[in-house]
C-alpha cells in the first residue's frame, strides 16, 4: 500500500519524537532516517519500532524521517501510527473501541 500524501506527526520538544512520511519515488523499498540525542544507545530499536508499525499497515515504498528526542516506545508508535493514518486520509476514521495493543 502507498500513502496518498505526505504526513507528519509529533514535535521538538524533549521526550518526544517527529515523525515526517513521504512515498519514495525511487523505488518500493521502505527507507528509515533517525537523528536521535540517543541514537548510538537506542538507535536500532527505534528503527525496528518504526519498521513495526509500518509493517503493521502492509505499506511499500514509505521514507521515515524521524527527530528524536528520547521518546518513550509508546510514544515512537503513537506518532508513527498518526503519521499513517494522516498520510492514508484515515485519520478520522480510527475505530478506537476495536484498537487492540499488543
Amino acid at each position: 500500500m502507498k500513502l496518498k500524501k505526505e504526513a507528519s506527526a509529533g514535535t521538538m520538544d524533549s521526550c518526544d519524537i517527529n515523525i515526517r512520511l513521504d512515498n519514495n519515488l525511487m523505488s518500493n523499498t521502505n527507507e528509515i532516517h533517525l537523528k536521535s540525542v540517543v541514537e548510538k544507545q537506542y538507535g536500532e530499536h527505534i528503527k525496528n519500532l518504526i519498521s513495526q508499525v509500518i509493517d503493521k499497515y502492509e505499506l511499500e515504498g514509505v521514507v521515515v524521517n524521524a527527530v528524536d528526542r528520547g521518546a518513550l516506545d509508546c510514544t515512537i508508535k503513537a506518532r508513527v501510527e498518526s503519521a499513517i493514518q494522516r498520510g492514508l486520509d484515515q485519520e478520522h476514521t480510527l475505530e478506537w473501541s476495536v484498537v487492540h495493543h499488543e
